[in-house]
């Protein structure tokens, strides 16, 4: 297919402004691919690596705004570029009219005085310049922006700690500051469970649990502050710089009763820093996913072995139940599920072909990979992934026959939208999926709230109307797994969401970890999963 290309000289928007109207444009017929980017070499060989690489592109500069399409014929490129310069330019209207838009941090602050947060998403080779910049006017930072070296991640958080404030990045694309969503995060009540997290979709995981079981009328059952890290701040080299500071600011914030710490296994000193300053006058939930609760535990915390576990002890604790009795109703509530799972699984099961073992996950949130991974290890057969737990487990190429892939690693997304707003490659590989005799089990997630895409569910629906026909005609049945991680009061309402899944015989549990184990069920035949 033909590339049209659009240079915009000397023109900037924000990268969430860039990837909605990017995600525009790939819903237009006649569109294969699409992107909207800024002219730096690194988005140079990201759009190359996707095949959209001109000539036109490659003499772009970091200033200039690219537009790229590639289309069916000629008049499908037009309009898809007319339609990216009519978003882009409805977009700024919208900004024009509702506020005053700065043109540079200083006159940014210069308007908001008051101000004590800068969010920042421009190109990574900008970006630590810019955090730079805020943390040095003494404002709390959250680096939307990726691309930053380790060397400019670990001066900024010295920067920021002996300011006193925060670098919630690079790469932290979820916060939730003074009942503020930033980035992808989701419309949570406020309340006394402060949460700091390495992992962005581990954030959304728990803050929208704890949202399901109550609103803040309900014993305090809500968020006082979400904290995102960046996924890198507990390697040995950051040293958990930002995971501490926020720990410190939640223990001597007066509207936080409760503490979550949210992360896939830190490095091991790291953990050992983190546990050493859990403060027993504040209880502390501590979800370092695959990590033996011993050490947590020793240190006077509650270990959570699943997101959801954490949401509940979070929950239970903020409504004045002491740790005993929360331990107990977790377990409860851990066994009624196993009950009722084992019993589902069955019923499913019984629906497939001789043949179909396969389990199939398609995931658009790592960290819900990466949990469901941790669920699914005593399978008799091992679960393989782009991003897997063990390295000798690493895909290398197709599907193997419990194949758990993570769509948003940076090998599916360059040169593309990541999953949560553009579901498009997802749908090709469930219907690739289903075209697998083997295949018994595709398991999904969905992710709601801003940032995401308006209607995750319904975008999905085509994909899984269309498997389930391969199916049927080849005298299989494909069994559709899925969760969704949002709340009622999101763009997205997640009862909405979660009836057109069910509409569309799609099985919805209410978090990843019950979805998971139900997938691993159904494929194993018996309750290797039980406790």
């Amino acid at each position: 297919m033909p590339v049209y290309v659009r240079v915009k000289p000397s023109e900037y928007h924000d990268s969430i402004t860039l990837m909605q109207a990017a995600a525009a444009l790939l819903e237009m017929p006649g569109v294969e691919d699409a992107a909207v980017v800024m002219g730096t070499g690194a988005n140079h060989e990201i759009v190359a690596a996707a095949g959209l690489l001109t000539d036109d592109v490659r003499a772009t500069r970091p200033d200039d705004l690219v537009i790229i399409v590639k289309a069916a014929d000629e008049a499908a490129g037009r309009a898809a570029l007319a339609k990216a310069e009519e978003v882009l330019s409805r977009r700024a209207e919208r900004e024009e009219l509702a506020s005053f838009r700065a043109k540079s941090l200083a006159s940014a602050v210069a308007a908001h005085p008051d101000a004590n947060l800068a969010v920042i998403s421009v190109a990574g080779r900008y970006a630590a310049d810019e955090a730079r910049a805020a943390l040095e006017r003494g404002l709390h930072v959250l680096l939307f922006s990726d691309n930053i070296s380790v060397e400019d991640e670990i001066a900024l958080k010295q920067l920021a700690v002996s300011k006193g404030l925060l670098c919630m990045g690079p790469d932290a694309g979820t916060a939730i500051i003074n009942g503020v969503a930033l980035g992808f995060a989701n419309a949570v009540p406020r309340g006394t469970v402060g949460i700091v997290s390495a992992a962005g979709t581990g954030l959304q995981g728990v803050s929208t649990g704890i949202a399901r079981r109550g609103g803040a009328a309900a014993g305090g059952v809500g968020v006082s502050q979400a904290i995102g890290t960046g996924g890198r701040d507990l390697s040995e080299a950051v040293g958990g710089m930002t995971m501490l500071q926020g720990l410190k600011m939640l223990q001597d914030d007066p509207e936080t009763e409760v503490i979550v710490l949210i992360s896939k296994p830190p490095a091991p000193s790291v953990a050992a820093r983190i546990l050493a300053a859990v403060d027993r006058k504040k209880p502390t939930v501590v979800c370092f996913l695959g990590a033996e609760p011993a050490a947590i535990e020793a240190a006077g915390a509650l270990p959570a072995t699943t997101l959801t576990q954490a949401a509940v002890i979070a929950a239970a604790l903020a409504q004045g139940n002491p740790p005993d009795a929360t331990y107990c109703h977790k377990l409860v509530e851990l066994e009624e599920d196993t009950t009722r799972l084992i019993a589902l699984a069955a019923a499913e099961r019984a629906k497939l072909a001789p043949g179909q073992a396969g389990l199939r996950g398609l995931f658009v949130g790592g960290t819900f990979c990466y949990e469901a991974q941790l669920l699914l290890k005593n399978l008799p057969e091992p679960v393989h992934s782009n991003a897997p737990l063990d390295k000798a487990n690493k895909l290398a190429g197709g599907s193997y026959l419990h194949t758990v892939v993570d769509l948003g690693e940076d090998e599916f997304t360059q040169g593309r939208l990541h999953p949560m707003i553009d579901p498009s490659l997802r749908n090709r590989r469930i219907v690739q999926e289903a075209r697998d005799p083997s295949t018994a089990v595709i398991l999904l997630d969905f992710v709601l709230g801003y940032g995401a895409h308006p209607d995750p569910a319904g975008a999905a629906l085509d994909a899984i109307r269309e498997a389930q026909t391969i199916a049927a005609e080849a005298g299989r049945h494909v069994v559709f797994v899925a969760s969704v991680c949002g709340a009622e009061q999101d763009p997205q309402p997640l009862s909405e969401q979660e009836a057109k899944l069910r509409a569309a015989g799609v099985v919805v549990l209410p978090d990843n970890a019950s979805a998971a184990r139900l997938a691993g069920l159904i494929t194993q035949g018996g309750d290797l999963l039980r406790g």
